[in-house]
């Protein structure tokens, strides 16, 4: 069974009618644990309801909650989302928030250290408390997969790029790539050609460049998969990223080929995107019909 052990924020999704639990490293720990792997989540939440809350709920669909550690000033996370005429998400991220103080413990390094995989983002990192907790966890992980998941003002370009050179696996959008490619300095403005830079002088396995309704890309041990995308009616766009990252990984990770592992993850991130929230169930069927529907 694959072992995940994800790293950051959880929190509150505040839509303008309703509450939805998230966070980037939350979600692809959620969609990695319907699809079969072994989950724990390494955050920290309030003493309020919304954190009991948050807590009840993981541990109902089975997620090992035993590094998630309980602030006892800071609130549980929330997050303002504001959606466009598309479905297409905006964020306010509160601060300081609980998720901001995640303590190194003895726990969370013997959980690290025997998964298969830890996945984290940039955004835990704004407090460097988090920050250095997350640098501390790194050092003892296998493969590391680095979902960049950019939220302006929260991130600077030295601690990108120092992310990206203690990573294996980094997953972009296509902005997220040209953005850092930049700070690289690379000069080529052709997709394919920015992927390779950035793999050669980081020294990564493996990229993947998510490209919204148009599908993605996926640069692995040095050959390019493609896939164009599937037509869906879009509800938002919240977690459609997430989910997609954690059907990748799923599917590399246990024995799929390349090309079939970036079908069915742009095919779980459409099926997320037609949906409302960032966690709705979509069971393995669902998505086997999806893709193939005669």
């Amino acid at each position: 069974m694959l072992n995940v052990v994800s790293f950051g924020e959880v929190l509150f999704d505040v839509f303008p009618t309703h509450l939805k639990i998230g966070g980037a490293p939350l979600n692809v720990a959620l969609r990695l644990q319907s699809l079969g792997a072994q989950i724990s989540m390494v955050s920290s939440i309030g003493t309020d309801n919304k954190g009991i809350r948050i807590k009840d709920y993981l541990n109902h669909v089975g997620l090992d909650t035993s590094t998630i550690q309980t602030h006892p000033t800071l609130p549980t996370s929330e997050v303002l989302v504001k959606l466009d005429d598309k479905g297409a998400a905006t964020y306010t991220i509160v601060a300081p928030v609980a998720w901001d103080e995640i303590e190194l413990t003895d726990l969370n390094i013997q959980k690290v250290s025997e998964s298969d995989l830890f996945l984290f983002g940039s955004l835990a990192c704004r407090n460097n408390a988090s920050e250095k907790t997350l640098k501390s966890l790194i050092k003892h992980a296998k493969y590391n997969v680095f979902d960049v998941n950019l939220r302006a003002p929260h991130y600077t370009k030295s601690l990108l790029l120092e992310l990206i050179d203690k990573a294996n696996f980094v997953k972009f959008n296509d902005d997220e790539l040209f953005e850092i490619a930049t700070f690289m300095d690379c000069k080529f403005n052709g997709m394919e050609q920015t992927i390779k830079f950035i793999a050669n002088k980081a020294n990564l396995d493996t990229i993947c460049v998510t490209k919204g309704a148009f599908g993605a890309v996926l640069y692995h041990q040095g050959l390019f998969y493609y896939n164009s995308g599937y037509r869906v009616k879009v509800s938002d766009t919240v977690g459609s990223g997430d989910s997609f990252l954690a059907s990748l990984l799923y599917k590399l990770f246990t024995g799929s080929n390349s090309q079939e592992a970036v079908d069915y993850a742009c095919a779980v991130g459409a099926l997320v995107a037609g949906c409302e929230g960032a966690n709705p169930n979509i069971s393995i069927e669902a998505i086997n019909h999806f893709m193939n529907p005669i």
